[in-house]
């Protein structure tokens, strides 16, 4: 078994993944509400894990209901809330449900929550956690040495910050995480296709493309009041005040928002080095839809 993501970045064609949080509801209906626009139309969906360290339904269930829906998750493991016991029987009960493509993460710390009292455990952090689900698929077994047989079918991601390489730039990083067994990064935002040009550049130079696939963050903005909140308060995120100016001179700033991004979608099909788009926007799986259908780039297969 391999996760149709997989397939599609092996076969060098352009991959769309999107996001959802698994919601306050303990329905299977709400989930697909939500996702249902997304089916046929991104080749996988992010599903987050206790975001903002906020409780929702579990993201191991809400990948469940989807992949019984034909529509294909990619699991996000945070290491904040489980232990490695934990976090290695998820694993495998994913694999087992058709969950085969997993994004780890150490998560967001309790502070940030709504119940900050909660208690942390990282006792591994996202390296560890990954290492270890490799080897579990690589080495049918669990990091005691039990076996485990069929073994877990993994598609691995890790978490980048694209960036412009000036000359103090290091590989060091991303290496380090395809060394653990990354095998996709999806990456914070970047809405300036002149640091994506220049950043995947550098990868390619390095090397780093040949051994991962990297899927640039991007997203539809809501409005420039939203824009210039994310340009100051999200971290590497930068967009151009062109793409500010442009969303405050439109008459509809939600269709101008997903027009930028469909031009932005169409530019980063043109980029060596540059395996898809990660699209990102909360409570606004509709419009990253109609976004990636308004790229024409489905077409383009």
């Amino acid at each position: 078994m391999s996760s149709r993501l997989e397939q599609v970045l092996k076969a060098g064609q352009f991959a769309m993944t999107a996001e959802t949080s698994p919601p306050d509801a303990a329905t299977a209906e709400v989930v697909l509400n939500r996702v249902s626009c997304l089916k046929g139309v991104a080749d996988a969906v992010n599903v987050t894990d206790g975001a903002s360290a906020r409780v929702h339904m579990s993201a191991l269930a809400a990948a469940a209901i989807m992949a019984q829906e034909g529509i294909e998750p990619v699991l996000q493991l945070t290491t904040r809330d489980r232990n490695r016991i934990a976090l290695q029987g998820d694993v495998v009960g994913a694999s087992a449900l058709g969950i085969h493509n997993f994004l780890c993460l150490t998560g967001d710390k309790m502070s940030a929550g709504d119940q900050p009292e909660a208690a942390e455990v990282f006792e591994i952090d996202s390296g560890a956690l990954m290492r270890q689900m490799r080897d579990m698929r690589d080495l049918g077994s669990y990091p005691s040495g039990r076996e485990i047989n069929p073994p877990p079918s993994l598609f691995l991601g890790g978490a980048e910050v694209p960036m412009d390489p000036g000359p103090d730039w290091s590989p060091a990083r991303i290496n380090a995480k395809i060394d653990n067994g990354a095998q996709f990064f999806q990456t914070q935002y970047c809405f300036d296709l002149g640091i994506v040009e220049r950043y995947c550049h550098r990868l390619l130079e390095e090397g780093i493309t040949e051994k991962a696939y990297f899927l640039i963050g991007i997203g539809p903005l809501a409005s420039a009041k939203s824009a210039r909140w994310m340009d100051q308060n999200l971290f590497g995120v930068d967009i151009p005040e062109a793409i500010i100016k442009r969303l405050e001179g439109a008459d509809d700033e939600k269709a101008e928002g997903r027009a930028i991004c469909a031009e932005l979608l169409q530019g980063f099909s043109e980029i060596k080095g540059c395996a898809g788009a990660h699209l990102m926007a909360p409570h606004q799986e509709a419009a990253c839809a109609q976004v990636i259908q308004e790229s024409g780039l489905l077409t383009r297969r």
